[in-house]
């Protein structure tokens, strides 16, 4: 049997399902963590008087939210970069190995853009 050197188109719909649900969901996640930032920022606004102890707590709520808004932004644009492969049809295709991703990866990772055997190589 040939070695596949690219998904088919029928599969690269099935995983772009998969990276539009995801998409979705980290919107969402966005647009709470950035409603919640804004809460934040306005209620540092109204206390003005609030104690150190009030201020040091918000400013670790803002700084674990931030780090939540910046790493969910990365995901998404990372699923963009898979979105954008899906098109050109190079998906799944491993940046190091030039193989195709396995399958079941893909499925739990989408955006991934090398293979379980060339993350090792890493080690």
């Amino acid at each position: 049997m040939a070695k596949k050197d690219r998904y088919s188109n029928k599969e690269l719909e099935e995983f772009k399902a998969i990276i539009e649900k995801k998409m979705a969901h980290v919107k969402e996640d966005l647009e709470y963590l950035s409603e919640q930032l804004n809460d934040i920022n306005e209620s540092s606004l109204d206390s003005r008087r609030a104690d150190w102890v009030d201020d040091s707590s918000m400013n670790a709520d803002k700084d674990r939210l931030s780090n939540m808004f910046d790493r969910q932004k990365k995901f998404f644009e990372s699923l963009q970069g898979a979105m954008v492969r899906i098109e050109n049809k190079s998906y799944g295709i491993c940046s190091v190995t030039g193989n195709l991703i396995d399958k079941r990866r893909l499925k739990v990772v989408p955006h991934a853009t090398k293979s379980v055997e060339a993350k090792m190589m890493k080690k």
